[in-house]
């Protein structure tokens, strides 16, 4: 694969985006589980990307990302939020390239498109062993531990995690259909998960930044998840929207935000967040760009427990994955720590409020997260054995 590059059709149509191969792939398959998100799977024995060149991107097509699976490559490009196509793929009959054709449509074609398929879990597909490296130690004789090695096994041990449920206090965050509010639901979830991980992994300590209807600040949450020397922050939200039709869950980690729609939930959560001048704070790409080169091990596993979160989301929880994001939330840059934001639903859309408010939808959303986390530490003690 040399290059990707995309440009306007010639018929005004839309737009193609070109994958350039010298050799034509023996197979393909592509998937549009949001307006958002495209997600190919691409198949050749032998696909190089070495010295790949990226498209210039605009605000239609903000991001292209590769990922090598076992026997093939799976691609996500990520679309602006205003872009309503639906996507299609094909050969080049005139070359060895692959064609992805980006057709407008109107958001409600693209919606009834979008809804048949399910986000696509690559890291599900890379060998777990690979994808935890970073965590992996350091080769060592067993007969030649002594105590100052157990004492930093100690504290390499997966044994406290941070729950944050967002809002509260004169906060109520989105207030959804029959004005169900968000800072009682996500409370309501956070404490079914902590019940979960307190009665299944009892060595585990559940430090909540907030057990009440009380208003904590994003620096403060941060902070208290920082005291407690968290092996990881799980902040809990629930989404709105202007339309009452859009629905699903996202899993966001730290980074800079690479679609529309990121942007937006990432101003929504960001606004109850004040410097102390009273402006809005925002994190600016030089903050996230250097918070990415301290804490690279930090982004790494975060990226990977958010994209187990996704997956028990859809087969534990049956709910529809609008993908997991990057985006530049102030609540998990505070946390020095993997840390991800969930925003289990639309509380906007009649479904998933009903579903959301009650004890069922509750106790089913906090059961696939405490799943994710009970599987991840699972994998983390292995490397460390």
């Amino acid at each position: 694969m040399e290059r990707i590059s995309f440009a306007p059709r010639g018929d005004g149509l839309g737009y193609v985006i070109r994958f350039h191969q010298s050799t034509r792939l023996d197979s393909f398959s592509l998937i549009q589980p949001a307006s958002d998100l495209i997600q190919l799977e691409l198949f050749h024995s032998n696909i190089d990307t070495l010295g790949i060149q990226f498209p210039t991107y605009n605000e239609d097509v903000q991001e292209v990302r590769l990922y090598k699976l076992e026997n093939s490559y799976g691609v996500d490009i990520y679309l602006g939020q205003q872009l309503k196509v639906i996507s299609n793929a094909y050969p080049d009959m005139q070359s060895q390239d692959l064609l992805v054709a980006l057709t407008y449509s109107t958001p409600r074609e693209v919606e009834v498109f979008t809804q048949q398929f399910l986000a696509r879990n690559w890291y599900l597909s890379i060998n777990p062993d690979n994808a935890l490296d970073i965590l992996a130690p350091a080769a060592s004789s067993p007969t030649n531990l002594d105590q100052e090695y157990e004492q930093v096994k100690g504290k390499l041990r997966f044994d406290t995690v941070i729950i944050d449920p967002g809002h509260g206090g004169h906060d109520p965050g989105n207030v959804g259909y029959r004005n169900a509010r968000e800072k009682d639901v996500v409370l309501s979830i956070s404490k079914k998960l902590g019940s979960y991980i307190e009665e299944y992994l009892p060595d585990v300590k559940v430090i909540y930044t907030r057990e009440t209807d009380r208003y904590v600040d994003l620096e403060e949450r941060g902070s208290i998840a920082n005291r407690a020397e968290g092996d990881l922050f799980v902040s809990i939200h629930a989404d709105g929207w202007t339309s009452s039709s859009v629905y699903g869950s996202s899993v966001f980690f730290l980074g800079l935000h690479r679609s529309d729609a990121a942007f937006e939930v990432m101003k929504r959560e960001n606004s109850v967040f004040t410097n102390h001048s009273d402006e809005l704070f925002n994190l600016t790409e030089e903050d996230l760009l250097i918070y990415e080169l301290a804490h690279s091990g930090y982004i790494a596993t975060s990226e990977r427990i958010a994209y187990m979160i996704e997956d028990q989301f859809r087969t534990r929880a049956n709910r529809k994955s609008r993908g997991v994001k990057q985006a530049g939330f102030v609540v998990l840059y505070q946390a020095s720590m993997p840390a991800v934001l969930i925003e289990t639903g639309f509380l906007s859309n009649p479904a998933e409020q009903r579903f959301l408010t009650s004890d069922y939808g509750q106790s089913i959303i906090a059961s696939a997260i405490f799943r994710a986390i009970r599987d991840y530490k699972q994998e983390y003690e292995k490397t460390q054995n």
